[in-house]
């Protein structure tokens, strides 16, 4: 009976702990992107850039970079995320969107200090309501030296 007992506490506690490791749904809204839709209209991004080489940056201060797009489409485009592949590297973008015609843009901030000494390449994925490309890499490299 101690056996049977023991076994269904170790099975409850194991799907416990494999549902606590599924990680949690964001939600999107996506009502405006699903209005233009019907409408026949949609988003569409163009980067004037996709990559940015700094050179040789020191490592005891952060260094940024702005990637300048415009929304080339007949709807309002509207940045969902920008993630980059490290801490050290930090997207930052308007949450509002962008109208037909208009620019914006991505800064990125990278700090050598935390990347560390050495060459780096490190992407930013930006993803969006774009119709063609609604992800997109951006790439950001260079050198750190103390």
């Amino acid at each position: 009976m101690k056996k049977i007992i023991i076994a269904a506490l170790l099975l409850v506690a194991g799907a416990g702990l494999m549902q606590a490791q599924t990680p949690a749904r964001k939600t999107v809204n996506v009502t405006s992107a699903a209005a233009d839709n019907k409408s026949g209209k949609a988003a569409e991004i163009k980067f004037e850039t996709l990559t940015h080489d700094f050179g040789t940056i020191p490592a005891s201060e952060p260094v940024k970079c702005v990637f300048a797009f415009t929304n080339t489409g007949d709807a309002p485009l509207v940045i969902h995320q920008a993630i980059a592949t490290c801490g050290c590297t930090i997207p930052s973008y308007s949450k509002d969107p962008i109208k037909p015609g208009e620019k914006g843009q991505i800064e990125v901030t990278y700090n050598g200090k935390a990347g560390g000494i050495g060459r780096f390449m490190k992407g930013i994925t930006v993803r969006s309501n774009a119709k063609t490309h609604p992800t997109i890499r951006l790439t950001i490299e260079g050198e750190v030296e103390e």
